[in-house]
C-alpha cells in the first residue's frame, strides 16, 4: 500500500509543475527568403502559431513535388554545431517528403516540378540537457515512490527549446503558391524530452514538416479540421521502412521503433537517427 501523503505530495509536485509555466516560446521572424509576405494570415494551432497563404486551386491542381534542402537562416545566430543543424534541418526534409507523398509524386530537385518546397529556420532555442535530466529523474522517482500509479510526470519546465521557420512552394515559374511562417516551443506536458542541447528543435523539426505538407495535401490550413488516418506506405516510412517514392531516400529512413524507445529513454538524437543518406539498398 502506498502512504497517502506520499500520493498527496507528488500530486502536489506535479500541479505546481504544470503552473510554473509549461512551454516555450517561438518568434515569428522573417528571414526574407519568400517571394512575398503579403496576404500571410494567422492560423494558429493549439501549440503553434503559423502565419499562412495557400492558393488552393493551384495547389491541388500540382501533381509533383520537389524538396530543395532545409537550411539556417545566415541572419539568425544559432547555438549548434554542423552536426546539430544537419540533423535538424534533415528531420524538416525527411518530415516533409513523407507528409507531401500522401498525395504529391516527390521527384528529386534536379527534375521538374509542379511544386519546389524550400524551408529556412529561422530562430531556434537549444534543450537544456541538464534539466531534461532532472525531469528524467523525477519519472524515475515516481516509479520507485508510486509503482503502478498512473500519475503523469510533467517536464521540468526550464531550459525548453523551441523552433521557427518560414516555408514556402513556388511554380515553375517562380510564383508563391503557398506560405507559412511557423514557430513552436517544446511543453513540458508532452514527453520528458531528450537530453542534447537539439533535442526539442529535432522533435519540433517533424512537426514543422507535417503541418507544411498538410497544408499543401489538402490547400487549405492544417488547424482545426479532425485527424486523418495515415495511408500504409506512409506509416511504413515512419516505423523506418523505404519511403514511397525513391527521391525521399536522400533525407534517410526515419529511426522507427529504435528511435521511440530513443525518445522514451531521453536518448540524444543522433544515437538513433543516422541522418540524411545517398541512399540505401
Amino acid at each position: 500500500m502506498q502512504r497517502p501523503g506520499t500520493l498527496r505530495l507528488w500530486s502536489a509536485v506535479v500541479s505546481l509543475s504544470l503552473l510554473a509555466g509549461g512551454c516555450a516560446s517561438a518568434p515569428l521572424d522573417r528571414a526574407g527568403s519568400l517571394r512575398s509576405y503579403d496576404n500571410l494570415k494567422p492560423s494558429d494551432g493549439l501549440l503553434t502559431r503559423t502565419l499562412l497563404n495557400v492558393h488552393k486551386d493551384d495547389v491541388l491542381a500540382a501533381k509533383t513535388v520537389a524538396i530543395v534542402p532545409t537550411t539556417f537562416s545566415s541572419a539568425a545566430p544559432t547555438p549548434f554545431t554542423e552536426e546539430q543543424r544537419n540533423l535538424v534541418t534533415n528531420a524538416v526534409d525527411r518530415s516533409l517528403c513523407t507528409g507531401l507523398s500522401e498525395r504529391f509524386e516527390v521527384v528529386d530537385p534536379s527534375q521538374p516540378a509542379d511544386l519546389t518546397i524550400h524551408a529556412i529556420v529561422t530562430h531556434v532555442n537549444p534543450t537544456d540537457p541538464i534539466a531534461v535530466g532532472f525531469s528524467k529523474g523525477a519519472s524515475v522517482a515516481k516509479s520507485v515512490l508510486l509503482p503502478g500509479v498512473p500519475v503523469p510526470v510533467p517536464r521540468i519546465p526550464i531550459g525548453l527549446g523551441s523552433l521557427s521557420l518560414e516555408a514556402e512552394a513556388r511554380d515553375p515559374q517562380g510564383n508563391q503558391k503557398a506560405a507559412m511562417i511557423w514557430g513552436r516551443g517544446a511543453t513540458a506536458f508532452m514527453g520528458s524530452g531528450r537530453v542534447a542541447e537539439e533535442a526539442d528543435a529535432y522533435s519540433l523539426a517533424a512537426d514543422f514538416g507535417g503541418d507544411f505538407s498538410m497544408l499543401l495535401v489538402k490547400g487549405a490550413t492544417p488547424f482545426g479540421a479532425p485527424p486523418s488516418m495515415p495511408s500504409h506506405a506512409r506509416l511504413k516510412a515512419l516505423l523506418g521502412g523505404a519511403p514511397k517514392y525513391p527521391a525521399c531516400e536522400s533525407f534517410g529512413r526515419a529511426p522507427g521503433l529504435v528511435g521511440m524507445v530513443g525518445d522514451n529513454l531521453g536518448l540524444p538524437p543522433k544515437w538513433t537517427d543516422k541522418g540524411a543518406t545517398n541512399g540505401r539498398d
